[in-house]
């Protein structure tokens, strides 16, 4: 306000060196000041936005987003924060492990503004406050870990430093939302033993998975191996049960026509002159039996009666009577 007072006493002055007439400078003096002070007066705050206004050095009010006034010469917008999401790149450090590894890791913090008093006078800079607080909390966590555990670990890393930041926020007027890790860089020996120990893990997988690939195999080999046997078994069963059951039933009909043809020649000497014509073949048969005898070996087993040709029939000739007088008594 002090430079509006200034310009417009410069402008009553030149108007007064003009004219040389006291009443027009003056009201050009109070014209100036009068929209000098209507200007200074009126505060338009944008939406998600929050000044802060000192009256004589002391805080006075936070002025809304909207029309605002307030007193020229007694008021001043001493602050001016943003209310909206803000996030802030937390620049890389090292950091030591707990098995005494440098890691280089480096984030991004999302914060707001919760409260523009307390962010105004709370901390001198709260930007640089909630930077180096996230650092020293990250640099803790991390020690508190192995490497390995660090890379398994983001999110519970995240939310502690969330934790510590949000509780000391709170005395500067903001609200840390969230902390995401961007990148973990360990040494480059260590990236190297890490990329030899992940080609080792592969490879191992690859023989294992080729490994139960092959015991599969064979196991499925046996299996085909082990019903193959079994049908075969069950077939050369089944194979011998039916050569049994033909040549079973190839003695049953063999003894049938046995007993059929003994029945026909029981039949016939029954019949009418058929002791005669028995008599008749079995001294033929007989005879023919001698006459083959030379034919097919040279050394001869006789009965001690071989020229008792009659005797032989009537023995064999007894032998057929009897059966026919069973025949008969069976009959009757």
């Amino acid at each position: 306000m002090a430079v509006q007072l200034v310009v417009a006493a410069v402008l009553a002055g030149i108007v007064f060196a003009l004219t040389h007439t006291m009443l027009y400078s003056v009201w050009v003096f109070l014209i100036v000041v009068a929209v000098a002070f209507v200007l200074e007066g009126v505060r338009v705050v944008p939406q998600q936005s929050a000044f802060v206004v000192e009256r004589f050095g002391r805080y006075k009010e936070t002025l809304a987003p909207g029309l605002n006034f307030i007193v020229p010469l007694f008021d001043r917008v001493a602050y001016r924060h943003i209310l909206k999401e803000v996030p802030l790149d937390v620049p890389e450090q090292i950091c030591i492990t707990k098995d005494n590894t440098q890691l280089g890791v480096d984030g991004i913090l999302y914060y707001q503004v919760t409260d523009p008093r307390l962010a105004s006078y709370g901390s001198s800079n709260y930007v640089q406050a909630i930077s180096q607080l996230a650092q020293t909390t990250l640099r803790s966590e991390i020690g508190k870990m192995e490497l390995d555990k660090t890379f398994e670990s983001r999110e519970e890393i995240n939310r502690q430093i969330v934790a510590a930041l949000d509780e000391a926020g709170r005395n500067w007027g903001i609200k840390v939302l969230r902390y995401e890790i961007k990148s973990l860089t360990p040494p480059e020996a260590i990236l190297r033993s890490m990329q030899q120990q992940i080609t080792a893990e592969r490879e191992k997988r690859a023989l294992i998975a080729k490994s139960e690939g092959e015991r599969q195999q064979e196991i499925n080999v046996a299996d085909g191996e082990k019903q193959a046997a079994v049908l075969r078994s069950e077939g050369e069963k089944q194979a011998a049960i039916n050569r049994a059951q033909g040549e079973a039933t190839a003695i049953r009909v063999i003894a049938e026509a046995n007993a059929a043809g003994v029945r026909a020649v029981a039949e016939a000497i029954a019949d009418k002159g058929g002791m005669e014509a028995a008599n008749l073949k079995v001294a033929t048969q007989y005879v023919d039996a001698f006459a083959n005898l030379a034919k097919t070996s040279n050394t001869l087993i006789l009965p001690a009666n071989a020229g008792d040709v009659a005797g032989m029939v009537a023995t064999a000739m007894t032998v057929l009577d009897k059966a026919r007088q069973g025949q008969a008594a069976a009959k009757g």
